[in-house]
């Protein structure tokens, strides 16, 4: 895929996966941020700083970034001048019992529709996830069937002002059960770190997307606890077995170890690919080989394959159409 076709048109559904123009989109990702907060209140750091992220990451080999705030207009001007679209997470405080306080859905609904007007017709943008991760004790508390409606609302929402931006939620596995009906593609976190589990916890996720793209929205591994080759190996194996079970794309947590979350700076977890310095770790070189391949990676052996071809009296021209 050219430079410029990547910082041209929107990307689209196509069947089980994305397409960019007449070119498929396979997307190979990574999360970025939230950093400290400036004095506007801003959590994406400098210009000059991403500027300098951004190079780095096209080094390795992504297309998109999942950020989890609305984005300021020079970040999305910035993103779109390296090339690289935005999966964007709406804020908003899914973390209480959202159904019992009308303001709180009128909080969510005004945040989908400011998110959607601020990043209205911008290149960069990919899609929107109308909320990330709703808590378990929430969605059985509140019930399956009002939640999966709400967040078919707020998709409303974001359609309303951005028709053409894919829309999303981000699901994990304990409410895997949630199937909204207005959802662009199946977006999944997921932190498995035993590969056949994790293998067989794709082909279950395929099942739950049916016809729709399924995008592995958050994976990783703490290179505090397992170490940075450790770290390298499993998401090169990742998304190795994502490509293998036909996700449509991948993206990892996280590009950098500099993390500012709950107030204050995380420190006691290292899933970035690069330190918070910016220094990459083997992970960093791990991903950008897996990267190059995705979505296609050699076969361990050649299978043995047998072609049966139907003819009805056609033993004398046979030989030659094979060969042919």
């Amino acid at each position: 895929m050219t430079e410029s076709n990547l910082k041209s048109g929107r990307v689209v559904v196509d069947g089980k996966f994305f397409r960019l123009g007449s070119e498929k989109f396979q997307v190979r990702g990574v999360t970025y941020g939230p950093f400290a907060q400036d004095a506007a209140g801003q959590t994406f750091g400098t210009a000059e700083l991403a500027s300098r992220d951004f190079k780095q990451i096209r080094q390795l080999g992504a297309n998109l970034l999942r950020v989890y705030y609305v984005p300021p207009r020079w970040f999305l001007d910035l993103a779109a001048e390296h090339g690289l679209r935005l999966l964007i997470d709406v804020p908003w405080p899914k973390h209480v019992c959202f159904f019992e306080d009308y303001e709180v859905q009128q909080q969510a609904r005004r945040a989908v529709r400011e998110a959607a007007e601020a990043c209205r017709d911008h290149p960069a943008l990919f899609g929107f996830s109308v909320v990330n991760e709703i808590p378990a004790e929430i969605v059985r508390w509140s019930g399956v069937a009002r939640v999966t409606r709400f967040i078919d609302e707020l998709v409303d929402e974001a359609k309303t002002i951005e028709h053409a931006a894919l829309c999303t939620f981000a699901c994990f596995p304990p409410t895997e059960f949630l199937a909204p009906k207005k959802i662009d593609f199946l977006c999944f976190n997921v932190y498995l770190h035993e590969p056949r589990s994790f293998e067989k916890y794709l082909a279950r996720l395929q099942m739950l997307a049916d016809v729709k793209p399924l995008l592995l929205g958050e994976f990783g591994i703490d290179s505090i606890r397992e170490g940075s080759e450790q770290q390298g190996q499993l998401l090169h194996a990742q998304i190795e077995m994502a490509g293998r079970a036909g996700l449509a794309g991948t993206i990892v947590y996280s590009f950098t170890d500099d993390w500012f979350r709950g107030g204050r700076q995380v420190e006691d977890w290292a899933f970035g690919l690069t330190t918070r310095n910016r220094e990459p770790k083997k992970s960093f070189f791990e991903v950008q080989r897996a990267y190059a391949s995705a979505p296609y990676f050699p076969l361990p052996r050649a299978p043995k394959v047998s072609v049966v071809v139907a003819s009805y009296n056609g033993a004398r021209t046979l030989e030659a159409c094979l060969r042919r």
